[in-house]
């Protein structure tokens, strides 16, 4: 996952930029940039590390121009950081275009090498984003008349781009003299939305990853980009759009409502808050249903995605809601620490239970999902510590048995504590006395009642359905195979991934 912005205004765009990506940094805080363009050049600054590390004031005074597009990065596929890495990327030929890109693509390998030897350009990272970057360039380069880029040649390159490649994206560029082009993969899987603000001058045009970036910087959400979907908004401020993808189903990715998108978000025409408050009510019914023997006292959640959802399912059940955890919001990510130890002292740096609400209680802890296992036996431990006679557990998702190909890095299938467990298997494994799990049918039921247009969604982490169609044994096979040789090359760490639920879009 990462996030991304675009913008055209009628007033310099670095600050809207800088302001837009604080808003999505909940996304990606591996690194950090921004391109603006004033006429035919561009202007960049991009770093490793959080947006407010990355620009400087120096930095931002360099940005001149009027559009622009801002990228936060969250690395996928287990891939460990490296500066080059860093986006938006740039190419100069045969146009200027600089991109941004959240998703990641499932072909890249293959298209990588087709770039080399069919379409003669030179790939210098082992990114996907710059693979991408590199296809619409040559795609643009074949529909453009001469040097002149116009609205019909961005949305032939744009289809076919589409045809070329696999996977999930939704992505920002500028091409220079011309706009600023975004366009969603043909299933959607990835989030991207538009917003509009109409001025004296004209209208100013936004275009980012969630919703809250757009309200939050003065501008009214107008829609979704649609899956297939391009937008070109030229430099006059003109903005015209095309489908570019053949139809097919919409399937956006159900873990962003689960877990990474803002609450005060809306995505795809749901509410995330509201359909994690109907997450709760149908993981309140699953607990009437199977599990009224478990004799609750209390309802607590692990700050902070879970809060709706616990909430709820405490007033489904008719039990005491309580904050029983205090997070630390100035510590450093538990899922970037180079080491199971120094994560362990991390989760409790971060986290801290009050005892109060613990002792000599029965409690049922909510959380909003469960990956590797890890951060969830520490949290069980933390609470009996603090005197808990029982402790139960309750997911708002699903049991994750398989890896998320289309951006989000999760580990690898063996490393899920959900592949090849029972609840109760999964329950010994962290130390409760319970383990409670959301059925993908009341999940699906939860998000679609805040939009019930939605018929379906990619929930390959949860039931291995890969939507693109391209994913089979094998490409999670060879996935596993090159990150365990990452690992015993000491290239990257077992713990450099995303783990359990520490990856809070409510709070850094």
């Amino acid at each position: 996952m990462c996030g991304i912005v675009g913008i055209y205004a009628h007033a310099p765009a670095n600050q809207l930029l800088y302001d837009g990506l604080l808003l999505l940094q909940h996304r990606g805080q591996d690194a950090a940039g921004i391109v603006t363009g004033a006429g035919k050049t561009f202007h960049m600054h991009r770093g490793p590390g959080l947006v407010r590390d990355v620009f400087r004031t120096r930095d931002m005074r360099a940005l001149a121009g009027e559009m622009g597009i801002g990228h936060c990065r969250y690395p996928t596929a287990g891939s460990a950081f490296h500066a080059g890495e860093a986006q938006p990327f740039y190419v100069n030929s045969p146009f200027g275009i600089v991109l941004g890109h959240n998703g990641n693509l499932t072909n890249w390998e293959q298209l990588k090498q087709e770039m080399f030897r069919l379409d003669r350009r030179h790939i210098n990272t082992n990114s996907d984003s710059e693979v991408l970057l590199n296809v619409l360039a040559h795609e643009l380069e074949r529909a453009a008349t001469g040097y002149r880029v116009d609205a019909e040649a961005v949305f032939t390159a744009v289809a076919a781009v589409h045809r070329r490649c696999r996977g999930a994206y939704a992505v920002v560029a500028m091409i220079a003299g011309t706009g600023l082009v975004a366009f969603r993969d043909p299933h959607g899987i990835r989030p991207l939305v538009i917003g509009r603000h109409d001025t004296p001058d004209g209208p100013e045009w936004i275009v980012a990853s969630e919703s809250v970036a757009v309200e939050g910087l003065g501008f009214s959400l107008e829609r979704d980009v649609a899956p297939g979907e391009a937008i070109l908004i030229d430099e006059h401020g003109h903005f015209a759009s095309r489908q570019c993808a053949p139809d097919t189903p919409h399937t956006p990715c159900i873990f962003e409502i689960v877990y990474l998108a803002r609450p005060d978000t809306v995505m795809d025409g749901v509410s995330v808050y509201e359909a994690r408050l109907h997450m709760g009510e149908q993981l309140a019914a699953k607990i009437r249903e199977k599990y009224s023997h478990l004799d609750i006292d209390v309802v607590i959640p692990v700050p902070d995605t879970s809060r709706p959802c616990a909430l709820q399912l405490a007033t489904g059940l008719g039990l005491t809601y309580r904050e029983g955890f205090v997070r630390n919001r100035y510590v450093g990510r538990t899922f970037i620490m180079p080491g199971q130890t120094v994560r362990k002292k991390s989760v409790r740096q971060k986290l801290s239970a009050i005892s109060m609400e613990f002792r000599d209680k029965n409690v049922l802890i909510v959380d909003d999902s469960i990956v590797r296992g890890t951060t969830s036996r520490e949290i069980v431990q933390m609470a009996r510590e603090s005197g808990a006679r029982k402790v139960f557990f309750a997911s708002a998702a699903p049991p994750v048995r398989f890896p998320n190909v289309y951006g989000i890095d999760m580990p690898t299938r063996v490393e899920l504590i959900a592949t090849g467990r029972t609840e109760d298997e999964i329950a010994a494994e962290i130390g409760a006395d319970a383990v409670i799990y959301q059925d993908l049918p009341a999940l699906i039921r939860a998000v679609q009642a805040s939009n019930p247009a939605l018929g379906q969604f990619e929930t390959s982490c949860f039931d291995g359905n890969y939507v693109t169609g391209d994913v089979t044994s094998e490409y999670l096979g060879d996935l596993e195979t090159r990150r365990d040789d990452k690992r015993a090359e000491g290239g990257e760490d077992d713990e450099a991934e995303r783990d359990d639920s520490r990856v809070s879009a409510d709070g850094i």
